[in-house]
């Protein structure tokens, strides 16, 4: 029997009529339908929301909201292994991966932010009056109210949880859009919700589509008081033309160009893998992964050596296979697009290192949606591979001779969310930190993080900061309150 994932409205799961499919991206089998949200759905879960605000929901403590979000790090914990295999299903992960990595991280956001809240400071400053007598300010925060969280399909339940954890957290009330290409994880999260005594309302789950669809109904809705939303760049645009109608604030997580800066002066060894891990993680499908790479010229021709190697060593597969590192693109959509970047860089004059093309395994597997891990040389900076977004395993690498050069080419884009910097010379990696024009910058190594640092990117990246109470900060509004006495 097909499942069908339903939309979760005030406490009920609704039907409408119109559904859409999710494949396996391992095999492109079907794997369940889903309802498809459609405007009164998404009506009825704006009022649920604002009648949770203004009730039971509304009404609690931080320190009881802080107890509802453990409980729902607790549901997520004691039912592992159904998000497991939801989120293998949906994304082809491989089971190490997801196990370690995707499920852990969806819990631990939930226990984080239940933790922050607790703590989170206020101001309070005494000053004199002028006509005599004394005055206390002090700062108040509130909740933003009816948020709208739209989550990427690259670590579903882990951005999604990423968002919605501290939106609860400071009081708001939640409508969560996942990617329609990954549904699953998200409806057991309403199921816990549900099961931790979560007051209905509070968190609303609808599904769809972006146009034309839950997410332009969602992000259009008058009732709803603030955005965020991690994905492409040009559907930030969209949403935010939407919610500068009503001047609503928002928070977006958009693209990537990242570079990778390798000074001859590294630790050679230690470069090579963690821009080969930078290049071509989860499929190049993070965010934070980088597809433009600078080596200094004494070591360039070494390095892209050795970077092949890494990539050719690489296993795409099944989950559950063993020593699986390299996962499907996620739809057949997406591995068309990575694939006509491939032919494109050809056609641009690349020079193809390894890859370029479509792995055969002569099973299932060729109905899935694989690409093989891409290394490029040859292209000048204008290239369009060098430019545009891919978000697939490939990375182009071009030498360099100096490093404010190299700092030019780095900031040359459009984009500005990560970096790395390879280097032994820690004041020159500080140096070129500082200068590149990015939301965050790793110094000898990539994709290390403290979840209560800021997280986001500049320019077509992004705006706003995630992480800590950085997140909070967001989700909640200041007020200043001044009693003379």
């Amino acid at each position: 029997m097909t499942t069908l994932m339903r939309n979760y409205v005030n406490g009920e799961w609704i039907t409408t009529g119109r559904t859409f499919p999710t494949l396996n991206p391992v095999d492109g089998s079907h794997v369940a339908d889903v309802s498809e949200a459609d405007q009164d759905t998404v009506d009825r879960a704006v009022k649920a929301a604002r009648a949770a605000m203004d009730g039971a929901w509304g009404k609690l403590t931080a320190a009881e909201r802080s107890a509802l979000l453990h409980k729902v790090a607790d549901g997520i914990e004691a039912r592992f292994d159904e998000f497991l295999e939801a989120e293998v299903a949906d994304t082809g992960h491989s089971y190490p991966h997801a196990r370690a990595i995707d499920i852990p991280r969806g819990a631990a956001n939930f226990r984080i932010f239940a933790d922050l809240i607790k703590a989170y400071p206020n101001e309070a400053y005494e000053m004199a009056a002028p006509e005599g007598g004394a005055v206390l300010n002090y700062s108040h925060r509130r909740p933003l109210g009816v948020v709208a969280v739209i989550a990427p399909w690259d670590l579903p339940l882990l951005l999604l949880s990423w968002k919605v954890a501290p939106a609860m957290a400071a009081g708001n009330a939640v409508i969560a859009k996942p990617s329609e290409e990954t549904p699953a994880t998200a409806t057991l999260l309403a199921e816990v919700m549900a099961e931790a005594g979560v007051p209905p309302g509070a968190f609303n789950l609808i599904h769809g589509f972006g146009p034309n669809s839950a997410g332009e109904f969602l992000t259009t809705h008058p009732g709803i008081d603030g955005i965020t939303f991690t994905g492409e760049s040009h559907t930030g645009t969209i949403i935010m033309k939407a919610a500068a109608e009503r001047v609503k604030p928002v928070s977006f997580e958009l693209g990537g160009k990242n570079p990778g800066i390798v000074f001859a002066d590294c630790d050679f060894d230690a470069a090579v893998d963690g821009i080969a891990k930078a290049a071509f993680s989860n499929g190049g499908q993070i965010c934070m992964c980088t597809e433009r790479v600078y080596v200094e010229r004494p070591i360039f021709d070494k390095f892209v050596a050795a970077l092949k190697r890494k990539a050719e060593a690489l296993v795409p597969g099944r989950p559950a296979d063993p020593g699986v590192d390299m996962p499907p693109m996620i739809s057949a959509e997406h591995r068309d697009k990575v694939l006509s970047y491939y032919r494109l860089a050809v056609g641009e004059g690349a020079t193809v290192v390894t890859g370029g093309g479509v792995p055969q395994f002569g099973d299932e597997r060729d109905e899935g949606f694989f690409v093989q891990p891409t290394i490029w040389t040859g292209l000048g900076d204008t290239a369009r591979i060098c430019r545009e977004e891919i978000f697939g395993p490939c990375c182009h690498v071009a030498p360099f001779d100096s490093e404010d050069e190299v700092i030019a080419r780095a900031n040359d884009t459009h984009y500005g969310l990560c970096a790395s910097i390879w280097t032994q010379n820690l004041a020159r990696g500080h140096r070129v930190a500082h200068a590149v024009q990015a939301g965050l910058v790793w110094v000898n190594s990539w994709y290390l993080r403290d979840l209560r640092t800021p997280f986001g990117g500049v320019k077509m990246s992004g705006i706003g900061r995630e992480g800590g109470m950085h997140s909070l900060n967001f989700y909640s509004e200041p007020s200043n309150i001044c009693v003379k006495f």
